[in-house]
């Protein structure tokens, strides 16, 4: 006798779709100076650690080549690079926002309001930030003069970045169920 255990596996895994209503960038876009401080909290996370490590060497009486070339310097760097792709890849991908973003309520969202993809994110991180860099910083003062409020890299993207959050409006059903 042998027993037969069967799954059912969906043919193709959907994900629920999201539809935007009234989104409105230029009334929801991030304030220019509120994107500057962003950008410098994320900028401090990643300096503050090779400046941690070099500090830790130079205290370990680390000189020279010696220092650069330390497990301490190394194991510094190595952060730091899981930290940029952890700040700049893998949280904007999961919630939209960097550590600086989430500290000052910002979001990046497709100009349409859903969630930025990975080759949204790929596109403004990628290709986006460093011809913002190679601009000397005019690509990123586009903001300042667009009415959505979008910078260089978020035209590349076509992505936005927004302050507020997302309302969630309870249905009768719902409330009567928590009373």
């Amino acid at each position: 006798m042998s027993a037969r255990v069967e799954r059912a596996f969906p043919a193709k895994s959907t994900k629920p779709e999201q539809v935007v209503l009234n989104f409105d960038a230029a009334r929801l876009k991030a304030p220019f100076l509120l994107r500057c401080g962003a950008i410098l909290i994320d900028y401090i996370l990643l300096v503050a650690v090779p400046v941690l490590s070099l500090l830790l060497g130079r205290y370990f009486e680390y000189d020279g080549a010696k220092l650069l070339n330390s497990e301490i310097s190394n194991t510094g760097w190595l952060i730091t690079v899981l930290i940029a792709l952890t700040d700049f890849v893998i949280l904007p991908l999961i919630v939209g926002q960097s550590v600086g973003k989430m500290l000052t309520g910002l979001r990046v969202v497709k100009s349409d309001g859903s969630p930025a993809t990975l080759k949204n994110l790929c596109l403004r991180h990628l290709i986006g930030y460093p011809l913002t860099i190679l601009t000397a910083g005019v690509g990123f003062f586009l903001s300042v003069f667009s009415s959505r409020g979008r910078a260089l890299h978020d035209f590349i993207a076509g992505t936005v970045v927004i302050y507020g959050k997302r309302e969630v409006v309870k249905t009768d059903s719902e409330s009567e169920s928590e009373s």
